[in-house]
């Protein structure tokens, strides 16, 4: 084990002096724009204004604004950003935002794991909630189950880092991410691609949008994306952890009268796929009884496994069936100007997710942790916000917000290799039937009030009010043990409250350099132990708090070419949830509980600059040190070193050099190299679930035409063919499972778009 007292000192004396130097050179870093105060400013300077980089209009705090003022760490994407990125899925945007990890869950092909600056969701079930809020349009995701959104029809995505607890409610400690789809308008518009690649990938897709009278204007988009597998089966060849989904976009804008806006939209996503499969990273185990049941042996079933994966792994799952995925819903939009000074709106939204879902847990061609999902999810939500400003120096929003979520499900695990009796094996089934629902209400409001000239006070406050009903049952099935049916019943209901503040102070330096303090609190709901199989298990959790200090510095130097943002931050995290391992051996238990405090603390850097037209560089960095508090976490191996997911150093660097043609097209080249620091991919730090750090270079090759109507673009990811893990799947008691999932391999496409 990596657990040294001498490593962590260490560690924190580095980290501690890579924080100072980072605050140094934020502060170096800053200084040349100050001299925009006596030189020149935006008003003053005309040449100032004639920049090179895009200008992103945000709406994180409910209100249009420039990310440069916004006095929060918040990275976004627009669709044109996205395409450099080479974006297909949101976990395409990991490296590009600092201190974020966002990755596809383990054994899904649809569902994603989330973590901003240490905080996120550790065990995919749902009856945990996220701790990083995804949303659709401002409508909040409740599962991450169905959350990997495939990115077209995007117009942009805002990543939110630290807790959005006042203006964004329950369930965001860590932060937010929104995606903001393209809303029509009265000019017609209309695009269409499509994209080639190895694995025999095939995407197809279109967007038509225009108006349909003076005051309604529709839009349509259509994605079909298929992909073979990436893992083989060496025994017979099968291909698994493909792609086959299909997205389709309805969204309209009515203009009733000059005050009154409604939009709408309503959106389905279908997933088709085999199984998502990893690697057994231990050896796999069975336990074999005497004839008295008094004492057993371990049988290694498989040997735990050397060198490289290669991405090959045999499955005894493959007559089972894949994983079926159908997420859809709507949502109406309603803003109404009551005044030129104050806006109504509001959003209403239903969303439908069901899944069935095979997972060979084990990853192997033993039945240990052979399991079935179904989830048949869905919710309603209404918020109502008012909007408005004196026309001075007053800015405010108070809202309500309702959501009422269903989750029932019904799962079943099959284990026939676990156990022998004297070698025979002993079969056995567990099924699992449940219900959760929860109903949560909130108020909530916020006032921006620049109080001098230079000078902007930020108080925000929401209560929230949740309450949760919870029905589990189970049974058991075995040719030796016997039958129990139902072996377990839990049936329990809690609820809880909690006050989310928000502060921000900031100061405009002058037109180029605006600094800003944060502080802010954020809360996860709690829960009931979603893996209870008996009274032991039974276990109610308290929902976790964040609460981060921030301050920051936003700058734009060199006549407009070059913008830096900067953030140092420090959260205290309360009450962290986490599924802990109960150790080896016959123990079919899987507690719940409130495990530790958490100590986070970091630092980072989004800097983009072209100092030419031809040329734009853009780097991202981010610093984290975490570490568990009050003694730390105690897992089935004693003490645990760090908290899972959360590299201390990650970074991105970019680079795009355009030709100018003639005639009027580009030529473009764009190189990119993403670094993550090592990290621990299970709450209890294992060894077989370590990721060392590691590099990813991407790039790709494009023509534009002139005006931009067609466009080629012949691009590469992974390009150095990286094996790398980015999650792992825990549970030592039965068989020693301990599984990990990689990233892609390898990928190159080549694409055709047009556009009018």
């Amino acid at each position: 084990m990596r657990n040294s007292i001498e490593r962590q000192h260490r560690q924190y004396n580095g980290g501690r002096k890579l924080l100072k130097g980072m605050a140094t050179v934020m502060a170096l870093a800053v200084a040349p724009a100050l001299s925009f105060a006596q030189t020149g400013t935006a008003e003053t300077d005309p040449a100032y204004t004639e920049s090179l980089l895009e200008e992103v209009i945000v709406t994180a705090t409910r209100r249009e604004q420039t990310i440069q003022e916004v006095p929060m760490s918040i990275t976004a994407f627009t669709g044109a950003q996205l395409a450099e990125l080479q974006a297909d899925n949101l976990n395409s945007i990991q490296g590009a935002v600092p201190n974020l990890n966002l990755v596809k869950g383990r054994g899904s092909n649809s569902s994603v794991n989330i973590f901003i600056r240490g905080v996120g969701q550790p065990d995919a079930l749902q009856t945990f909630d996220p701790a990083v809020e995804p949303s659709l349009d401002d409508v909040y995701m409740s599962r991450i189950q169905g959350g990997l959104f495939k990115l077209y029809d995007i117009e942009r995505v805002e990543v939110l880092r630290g807790p959005q607890g006042t203006l964004y409610g329950k369930n965001t400690p860590g932060g937010a991410i929104r995606l903001i789809t393209r809303t029509p308008g009265q000019e017609f518009e209309a695009q269409a691609g499509v994209l080639f690649g190895n694995y025999n990938r095939f995407q197809a897709k279109a967007y038509m949008s225009g108006p349909l009278s003076d005051s309604f204007a529709l839009g349509l988009s259509v994605l079909y994306d298929e992909r073979d597998g990436f893992v083989t089966d060496p025994n017979d060849g099968r291909k698994y952890n493909d792609e086959d989904t299909i997205v389709t976009r309805l969204k309209g804008s009515w203009d009733i009268n000059d005050d009154v806006n409604v939009t709408f939209s309503g959106d389905y996503t279908k997933e088709d796929v085999q199984l998502t499969l990893g690697r057994a990273e231990a050896a796999l185990v069975a336990l074999n009884y005497n004839a008295t049941f008094t004492g057993f042996t371990p049988v290694v079933l498989q040997p735990a496994p050397t060198g490289k994966w290669g991405f090959m792994t045999a499955t005894d799952m493959g007559d089972f069936g894949g994983q079926k995925t159908d997420n859809y819903g709507g949502n109406i939009t309603v803003g109404w100007d009551i005044n030129e000074q104050t806006t109504f709106r509001s959003i209403t939204a239903y969303r439908k997710l069901e899944t069935a879902s095979y997972i060979d847990i084990d990853a192997s061609i033993y039945e240990l942790g052979d399991v079935f999902v179904g989830l048949d999810q869905s919710q309603f939500s209404q918020e109502f916000q008012l909007l408005g400003d004196n026309g001075d120096d007053l800015n405010w929003v108070a809202g309500l917000y309702y959501l009422n979520e269903k989750v029932p499900s019904n799962q079943t695990a099959w284990a026939d290799d676990y156990l022998q009796y004297v070698g025979i094996p002993i079969s056995f089934t567990r099924t699992v039937a449940d219900d959760l629902n929860t109903k949560s209400y909130a108020a909530f409001g916020q006032v921006d009030w620049q109080f001098a000239d230079r000078w902007t006070l930020g108080v925000g406050l929401r209560y929230t009010y949740e309450k949760k009903d919870y029905f589990r049952t189970t049974s058991t099935f075995s040719n030796l043990l016997g039958n129990a049916d139902p072996a377990y019943e839990f049936d329990e209901s809690d609820d809880w409250s909690d006050w989310t503040p928000t502060f921000t102070l900031s100061y405009d330096m002058n037109d180029n350099v605006r600094w800003y303090g944060r502080l802010a609190n954020g809360f996860k709901s709690g829960g009931f132990n979603g893996r209870a199989n008996s009274s032991v298990d039974k276990s109610t959790f308290d929902p976790e708090s964040v609460w981060t200090g921030e301050i920051g510095a936003k700058t734009i130097m060199a006549n407009g070419t070059f913008q830096a943002n900067y953030a140092l931050f420090i959260s205290k995290y309360d009450d962290f949830q986490a599924r802990v391992s109960v150790g080896e051996g016959l123990d079919l238990r899987f507690p719940v509980l409130n495990a530790a405090t958490l100590d986070l603390w970091g630092a980072e850097v989004d800097f983009v600059w072209a100092p030419v037209e031809a040329v734009q560089l853009s780097s991202q960095l981010g610093y984290l040190n975490s570490e568990y508090g009050d003694g730390g976490f105690t897992g089935a191996d004693g003490v645990q070193d760090e908290p899972a997911f959360a590299p201390k150093l990650t970074a991105r660097f970019a680079g795009m050099y355009s030709f100018f043609l003639s005639g009027g097209s580009t030529l473009n080249f764009n190189a990119s190299a993403s670094y993550r620091d090592s990290m621990w991919l299970s709450v209890d730090n294992l060894d077989t679930l370590w990721e060392s750090d590691y590099w990813v270079l991407d790039g790709f090759i494009s023509w534009v035409s002139q005006g931009g109507r067609w466009t080629v673009l012949a691009g590469i990811k992974n390009a150095g063919d990286k094996e790398y893990k980015v999650e792992g799947q825990e549970f030592r008691s039965v068989g020693n499972i301990q599984t990990a999932y990689y990233g892609d391999p390898k990928t190159y496409t080549l694409s055709l778009d047009w556009k009018f």
